[in-house]
């Protein structure tokens, strides 16, 4: 290697080295901001489409047009994230100012556990950690709030000028992405199919197993009974144990208060008809709308959650299959051009041979 190419290569790595530590840093001072950021990308994926036909095809006006968008997703999202909070608020008030009758709620259910089992599952101390522990989760919980409107801020920013600019932005990333054509175009066909099973797909799910829990509540005289089956189909979006955390100590309040048959009655309910649906509605829904496997849809929202917090649910599988796709991007790549050094090497021992 020559001087001249010594110095380019290592300026090339320098350069690379000096983005990647920029990019570290925004990364870790923008760290809250990351699920508005992929909220926006989320709604541009969803809506692409059909916000070109509209400004190509029909000559509608760019910043009008993405303002109009906005507004339907605002109708569609923040709504009822509004609606959630209103509902879910006043039974957090009140299970704050309720924390000695639920302690009185789980101690009898301990001493039910204890007189048939003989294990003591409740203590003084027990009743205390739990109750310090409802006192410090309650305010982090509504103070979260402030964080999700801010994130709902950010992700409409970023749909607003991923639309305006969209076509200038892809072809900015086509071209600094150091794959083939065919390879980008599989990247992007890739996020477009996972993106639209997670985003249209699990909401979709999560309704479908929200109106069967509360049909169940309802059956067994559960009061609320619509408002835990909506927080059902809102904790479904946690694949396999997310309905558990509604359901499940539903059935110990009413094993509680004496209503064994009901609480029996509830729990073959849930484990049979909610949990089925979850099961039947993720594999057939998901692989219908993007053939998703549902391996990477439960390792991706468990990754997801991990990394992204809500948004994670799509990114997460995202991410999985993300990998996959790779994996097949470098075989495309690289394993290609090896086995071609490998013949012309081949080649050229064979004409050293001849000669």
């Amino acid at each position: 290697m020559s001087t001249q190419d010594f110095n380019e290569r290592f300026r090339q790595i320098l350069l690379l080295l000096l983005i990647v530590v920029i990019a570290t840093l925004l990364i870790a001072e923008l760290t809250i901001f990351i699920p508005g950021f992929l909220g926006g990308i989320t709604l541009y994926i969803l809506s692409r489409s059909f916000y070109f036909r509209l400004i190509e095809k029909y000559k509608w006006k760019k910043g009008l047009t993405a303002l109009l968008m906005i507004f339907f997703f605002i109708v569609a999202i923040a709504c009822p994230v509004y609606m959630c909070i209103e509902l879910i608020s006043p039974k957090i008030h009140a299970i704050a100012d309720q924390q000695d009758n639920i302690i009185k709620g789980v101690e009898i259910i301990a001493t039910k556990i204890k007189t048939q089992t003989g294990i003591s599952l409740l203590t003084a101390e027990n009743a205390k950690s739990i109750s310090l522990k409802i006192s410090s989760f309650i305010p982090q919980l509504l103070n979260s709030t402030a964080v999700l409107f801010t994130n709902l801020l950010m992700m409409f920013f970023v749909y607003y000028y991923l639309l305006v600019s969209g076509k200038e932005t892809e072809n900015y990333l086509r071209k600094i992405i150091p794959l083939q054509s065919s390879n980008v175009h599989l990247l992007a066909k890739e996020t477009k199919m996972m993106v639209m099973a997670n985003a249209l797909g699990i909401p979709v799910i999560c309704i479908i197993q929200g109106l069967f829990a509360a049909f169940g509540y309802w059956i067994f005289g559960i009061q609320d009974w619509a408002l835990w089956g909506f927080l059902t189909g809102l904790f479904a979006f946690f694949p396999l144990v997310g309905t558990m955390i509604i359901w499940v100590p539903l059935v110990a309040y009413l094993y509680a208060i004496g209503l064994d048959w009901p609480a029996t009655g509830l729990t073959i309910y849930s484990f049979i008809v909610t949990g089925n649906v979850d099961y039947v509605a993720r594999i057939t829904l998901m692989k219908k709308i993007g053939n998703v496997h549902p391996m990477i849809t439960v390792l991706g929202v468990i990754v997801g959650l991990n990394l992204f917090g809500f948004i994670g649910l799509i990114f997460g599988p995202l991410l999985v299959s993300y990998f996959l796709v790779l994996v097949k991007i470098y075989i495309n790549e690289f394993a290609i051009l090896n086995n071609s050094n490998h013949m012309n090497i081949i080649n050229d021992a064979s004409k050293t041979d001849t000669q």
